[in-house]
């Protein structure tokens, strides 16, 4: 399983980094599917709603009202229709990939069951609206779907009466069918929808649109496809005849030929399995929890720091415990926290420069503490004894670094990069640890913790606290955000900036130099 997702993972770094040549950051499609499968989701309601207007539910009229909106009025319902097919198409693959995305990254298991165990049937019901839409075309496809379908549902004990004796013929097919097929295909998204709502509830500040930018984008191949390549149906449905040469739709639909020859204890058996795993996963087997955050209330102040920086509301602002004259302290649910360390480097007693007392942050991780942090940035230091002396802080989903250390590159390894408090940078370079400092990580918008690099960015910009202090030189710190197989494009960025840590050291001795003629040359006092 590991080295499935080790795979799945390299693979779909190499595609973000191949997408992030043509599109900004922000706007890089694999960083936003799930803001996409939302803005499709509006799109495919917008568009069913103007469709629906037109469609007629009776049994002889439902093909007539789709085929008058494709050819009469295709330059708006036609364009609408084929919106709400392409569209729907679209959401259900940025559904998947997001699902497979989410496998490859390991975010699955442990905190992240809950997310995953209801998308799981948010997925299913999406697909079952997808085909139920095919019926109410009611052409020779949706006479085959309906057929395989019935006859495949009717294998279950749970009908008074057989759904398939509906497709025998033509006086056996009332109109009150398309009118039940519609408030199916209407209500399955619906309930969709309030399920993703309680799929959302266990992460922080969602992103559920996507932005601006990319949305026009989208939108707009969307309607060069609708208008260049409009949906059509196929011949009318006629019950009289059992539908021989159908072109199917083998995004939607490659499963139905099996379901036609293959026995049905076979793929009721195979499908009930599949889905059992699949909700299943997160304990096939299950993930071995780092330990969660721990708050040392000796050394906490209430700030809310942490509680506003956690990417998962694992952490709550509760009332004091210790009688101490601050309002609240921080709780931390053990069901949510992931270790991923943010709230230790969002802590204002993060610093490490403190030696006259015991380092101890009002809130750390067990497993991978600020000290040892601390401990670990001295250990690689004694190591730096050439020159261009740089130190790489590098998260633990970033490239693998292991040969980069020599006598000028030392690497210091963190669970992700917003653990990293801002003082440690000061740290290293006030007190000539090194010469530089250069902080890398996941790709760009693609934080494994969320939030990660946009908490490192914005407190290196001075825009959030805790942040880097004003006297640090920027020139001596660099971020290279390289993702799991940038290790080359890494190395070809340390390069660059160990380049212009010599060029800052030249500017700066001929300043120093400047400085000693001008002290000179002035007159004794």
């Amino acid at each position: 399983m590991s080295i499935i997702r080790l795979m799945l993972g390299n693979l779909f770094d190499m595609i973000e980094r191949f997408l992030g040549r043509f599109f900004p950051s922000q706007w890089n499609p694999m960083l936003n599917l799930g803001a996409l499968g939302f803005f499709f989701y509006w799109i495919i309601t917008v568009s069913g709603i103007y469709v629906y207007i037109f469609f007629d539910t009776g049994v002889n009229n439902a093909y007539a009202s789709i085929e008058y909106m494709t050819h009469e009025q295709w330059y708006l319902a036609g364009i609408m229709r084929s919106l709400h097919r392409y569209a729907s198409d679209l959401l259900i693959i940025v559904m998947m990939i997001h699902l497979l995305r989410e496998f490859a990254r390991d975010r699955y298991r442990g905190a992240h069951w809950f997310s995953w165990v209801t998308g799981v049937p948010v997925m299913v019901m999406m697909f079952v609206a997808g085909i139920s839409g095919y019926w109410l075309v009611w052409d020779k496809l949706a006479q085959y779907v309906a057929i395989v379908s019935t006859e495949w549902l009717d294998l279950l004990p749970i009908f008074g009466e057989p759904i398939a004796r509906n497709f025998l013929s033509p006086d056996a097919l009332e109109s009150r069918f398309f009118t039940l097929m519609i408030f199916i295909h209407i209500a399955i998204p619906l309930i969709a929808l309030a399920i993703l709502w309680v799929h959302l509830q266990r992460v922080s500040k969602p992103v559920i649109n996507p932005p601006r930018g990319l949305a026009i984008s989208v939108f707009g191949l969307l309607m060069a496809l609708s208008l260049f390549y409009p949906a059509y149906s196929q011949p009318p449905a006629d019950l009289a005849m059992v539908p021989a040469n159908v072109g199917l739709d083998w995004f939607y639909l490659p499963l139905y030929p099996l379901l036609e020859t293959l026995p049905g204890s076979v793929t009721w058996g195979m499908g009930t399995c599949f889905l059992i795993i699949l909700v299943a996963m997160p304990w096939l087997p299950p993930l071995k929890r780092a330990q969660p955050a721990v708050v040392d209330l000796d050394n906490c102040n209430g700030c809310e720091r942490c509680f506003s920086d956690c990417p998962y509301d694992a952490i709550d602002m509760v009332a004091r415990s210790d009688g101490r004259a601050f309002e609240r302290e921080p709780l931390v649910n053990l069901n949510k926290c992931v270790a991923c360390g943010l709230c230790a480097g969002a802590c204002p007693t993060s610093i490490p420069f403190r030696k006259m007392s015991k380092l101890s942050p009002g809130i750390d991780l067990p497993d991978n503490t600020i000290v040892s942090l601390r401990d670990q940035v001295e250990l690689v230091a004694r190591g730096l004894v050439g020159p261009r002396r740089i130190m790489v802080f590098n998260c633990g989903h970033g490239p693998d670094l292991s040969g980069v250390s020599s006598d000028n590159v030392g690497v210091v390894a963190l669970v992700c990069i917003g653990q990293l408090p801002p003082a440690f940078i000061d740290y290293v370079l006030s007190r000539d640890l090194a010469d530089g400092v250069m902080l890398t990580g996941c790709l760009e918008n693609s934080c494994d913790s969320r939030k990660g690099i946009d908490w490192t960015n914005a407190r290196l910009a001075g825009q959030r606290d805790p942040h880097l202090r004003g006297r640090v030189e920027r020139a001596r710190v660099e971020t290279f955000w390289a993702g799991s197989t940038g290790k080359t494009q890494f190395s070809a960025a340390l390069n660059k900036f160990a380049d212009s840590l010599d060029a800052t050291a030249l500017i700066q001795k001929a300043r120093s130099e400047q400085s000693k003629v001008t002290s000179e040359g002035k007159p004794d006092a």
